[in-house]
Parts: C-alpha cells; sequence; structure tokens
C-alpha cells in the first residue's frame, strides 16, 4: 500500500514538474527577444527595454540557450550602441549585460559572436578582453559583418598584443579588405582609432594583402 502511495506521489510531482517545464517554455518563446549578437554587429535595433524586462524574468532561472544569448545580445546593445548613456549609468548597464552574457554563455557556450559581445563590453568598461575575444575565434566562424567589428575591438583593445590573436585576426582584416568597396572608410576609422599595437596590426597585415590601401593607412 505504501509502495503504491509513493508511486502516486512520484507521478504526481513528475506531472508538475512537466507541466511547469512545458509552461516555461512555451512562456520563453512568447518572451524571447528576436535578436541574436550578430545583429548587434550589423547595426539592427534592439528590442526596447520595455520588451526585454518581459524575459528578464524568465532569464533569471531559464536553462534555454536561445532565450538567454537574446536576452544577452539585447541588453549589450543598448549599451553598445547609440545614443550613450551618462557615464554612472552606462557602467552599471554594462556590467548588467556582461553578467547577462556569462550566463548565457555558461548554458551555450558555442557562440562567437556572443563572446565577441563579451570582449566588446569589457574593452569598453576597461576590463581583460582578450580572453573573451580569444573565445570568439575558438568556437566557430562569424559572418563579414562580426568580424569586421572584432578587427575593431582587437585593434582598439589590449587583445591587439596578444601574438595567437594577431594571426586570427589577420583573417578577419583580409575579409574586410576582399569587400574594400564597403568597408574601407569603416578600416580607416578602426586605424585612426586603433592602439599602437592595433595600428601595427592593420598596417603590417595591409602591406601584404594591399599595398595600395596601406599607402592610404599611412597618411594618418
Amino acid at each position: 500500500m505504501n509502495r503504491m502511495i509513493l508511486l502516486r506521489v512520484v507521478g504526481i510531482c513528475s506531472a508538475i514538474v512537466l507541466a511547469l517545464h512545458a509552461g516555461m517554455a512555451f512562456y520563453g518563446d512568447l518572451t524571447r527577444p528576436n535578436f541574436r549578437a550578430g545583429d548587434l554587429f550589423s547595426g539592427e535595433l534592439p528590442p526596447d527595454k520595455a520588451k526585454l524586462a518581459a524575459a528578464a524574468g524568465l532569464a533569471a532561472f531559464s536553462w534555454d540557450g536561445d532565450l538567454l544569448a537574446n536576452y544577452a545580445a539585447a541588453m549589450a546593445a543598448h549599451v553598445l550602441q547609440p545614443p550613450s548613456t551618462a557615464a554612472g549609468g552606462r557602467a552599471s548597464e554594462n556590467k548588467a549585460a556582461q553578467a547577462a552574457v556569462l550566463a548565457a554563455l555558461k548554458v551555450s557556450p558555442i557562440r562567437p559572436a556572443l563572446w565577441l559581445t563579451l570582449g566588446t563590453l569589457q574593452a569598453q568598461s576597461g576590463d581583460a578582453a582578450t580572453p573573451a575575444v580569444k573565445m570568439s575565434y575558438l568556437t566557430g566562424s562569424v559572418p563579414i559583418d562580426v568580424a569586421f567589428s572584432r578587427v575593431r575591438t582587437v585593434t582598439s583593445s589590449a587583445a591587439a598584443t596578444d601574438e595567437e590573436i594577431k594571426l586570427l585576426a589577420q583573417s578577419d582584416i583580409r575579409s574586410a579588405l576582399a569587400n574594400r568597396s564597403r568597408y574601407e572608410p569603416l578600416l580607416i576609422a578602426a586605424y585612426v582609432q586603433a592602439t599602437p599595437q592595433g595600428k601595427s596590426l592593420l598596417l603590417e597585415t595591409t602591406e601584404i594583402t594591399d599595398p595600395k590601401f596601406n599607402k592610404i593607412l599611412r597618411r594618418y
């Protein structure tokens, strides 16, 4: 008799857990921001903060990798994309976005654009960005817009001093040069904003790949 009661209790608990899981999955599908990390680097506008609030509660205890990644990318977009906010508010928003990105990566780490998002946030806040940027290379390929954004992050941060990243970044720079008509002004802007090590990386790579563009860079 006791065994039958125990089995019934276990069955009821299992049914409740499954129902809660199904309900959370359904609610997650409704509230998941339709915004990925790659959209951040393509200039897409993120959902407004009011819409993000609906996903925030579920993201706090969800294990849905897509929900967490999209929510984190949208949070990061509000920090990295203009218009800018006050320095104090931006710093706190940056830390909150970093926490959201890290939470997503713990659940679903094979997301190169999201690793770059973390590195870009860290570079903006003055934190060490090199490990996150390196992970963005090691976890898979990225679209050209993301690759160019990675060039900008590498060349404007301490990541440009890492020998492994310098070798990997050359591929991104060559990809941008292959689309020179589109990326030439952006590469020039990245060069102007680059650290001395970042400038050297751009000059060394373009000298081999595109000597004519190398001469243009040296004017700035």
